[in-house]
């Protein structure tokens, strides 16, 4: 298994409620530490992208790009994100794949001087990275929620970065956006999944002008007719649930899941 489809596999295993065994989450932070870039590969990466200047005085890596994980070559084609994105943009597509190995190797192992290392010197990076302060442009917007989430995880004690975050992610995500603005598809999904994350303190505004939304997609039914359906749609109605559930009127749903009916093959969950 390559570090990608251990990291989505690993976060949808989560997102659904499941729990991992400590020897578990030992291989899973063994198999990352692993599969750090080395400085060639990041070296070449740096130069294709035409990034320089990368390195400040203390030598960490600053600004846009990984400076841990670079996403091997995948056939010309952008790894997708955690909630099925297809990204079009090294910023948005590195990132992704960086920050969201880092999150799970903190969630996992946050006491390891590596993983606390790695922490330290991202969230460095992410100071000074446009996408996780003010850009809303094109796939800088996106890879906001990919700082967002990784911030929800490592950096709670920041409130005021959090705030910032979710203030310009929640501006933004409503509007109709075009040309350079477009915005992917499952973008509101992410977002769904970043409320389901935060500290309550910072989502409960969201989460409360979100709920009838969350209520009615879960009352809905999903197709499962291929295998990315099957894959993605059990996860979709996880993070709605996930969502739903921190509101203490249905907190009544948080060990429930999402199934599969027996009369027309779709995916139905019992509100």
């Amino acid at each position: 298994m390559t570090p990608h489809e251990l990291m989505i596999k690993t976060n949808h295993y989560i997102i659904k409620g499941g729990e991992l065994t400590e020897p578990q989450k030992e291989n899973i932070v063994r198999q990352f530490l692993d599969s750090q870039s080395d400085e060639r590969t990041k070296n070449s990466f740096y130069k294709g992208v035409k990034y320089t200047n990368n390195i400040d005085e203390q030598g960490d890596v600053t600004g846009t790009y990984p400076a841990y994980y670079i996403p091997p070559y995948n056939g010309n084609k952008k790894y997708q994100t955690v909630i099925p994105m297809s990204p079009k943009t090294h910023i948005f597509s590195a990132n992704s794949y960086e920050l969201e190995i880092i999150r799970l190797l903190y969630l996992f192992a946050s006491e390891n001087p590596v993983v606390k290392d790695m922490v330290r010197g991202t969230l460095k990076r992410l100071k000074s990275a446009c996408f996780a302060n003010d850009c809303v442009i094109g796939e800088c917007f996106h890879s906001s929620l990919i700082a967002l989430r990784f911030l929800a995880a490592t950096n709670l004690d920041d409130t005021i970065w959090l705030n910032k975050l979710v203030d310009k992610i929640s501006t933004n995500l409503p509007a109709k956006l075009s040309g350079k603005n477009r915005v992917h598809g499952n973008v509101q999904w992410y977002y769904y999944l970043c409320l389901s994350e935060l500290p309550y303190s910072i989502a409960e505004s969201e989460l409360m002008g979100y709920k009838d939304i969350f209520y009615q997609r879960l009352n809905k039914s999903a197709v499962m007719n291929s295998e990315s359906d099957k894959i993605h749609h059990p996860v979709l109605f996880c993070v709605l649930r996930n969502c739903l559930c921190r509101l203490p009127e249905y907190s009544y749903i948080k060990e429930r899941q999402p199934y599969v009916s027996d009369k027309d093959g779709r995916l139905y969950f019992d509100i």
